[in-house]
C-alpha cells in the first residue's frame, strides 16, 4: 500500500486542481466526515504541521503548489448569522 499523497495546486491558467492517490482519497473523505459542528474545521499543510498532510511537489512544471490551508464545516445557520451575503 502506498503512503497517502495529496497534492493542491494551480495550474498555469489559474485552475484550482486536487490530485489524489487512492489512499489520499480515504484519508480526506475519512477527515471530511468527521466534521461537526464541534469540529468544524481541519488544517492542511506539509509534514509535521498540517493534521491533513499535503504534498510539496507539483505534478506539471508551471503549476503552483498550495500548502496552507483550512477545510471548514459551515452550516447555513452560522452563514446566516455570520457571512448572510454566501446565501444569495
Amino acid at each position: 500500500m502506498a503512503p497517502p499523497r495529496i497534492t493542491l495546486s494551480l495550474a498555469a491558467d489559474g485552475l484550482f486542481e486536487m490530485w489524489l492517490n487512492p489512499e489520499g482519497r480515504d484519508l480526506l473523505v475519512q477527515k471530511l466526515k468527521a466534521l461537526t459542528v464541534e469540529n468544524e474545521h481541519f488544517h492542511l499543510g506539509p509534514a509535521p504541521v498540517g493534521e491533513l498532510e499535503v504534498a510539496t511537489t507539483a505534478y506539471r512544471e508551471g503549476d503552483r503548489v498550495l500548502e496552507w490551508g483550512k477545510v471548514y464545516l459551515r452550516t447555513d445557520e452560522w452563514d446566516e448569522k455570520y457571512f448572510p451575503h454566501v446565501l444569495k
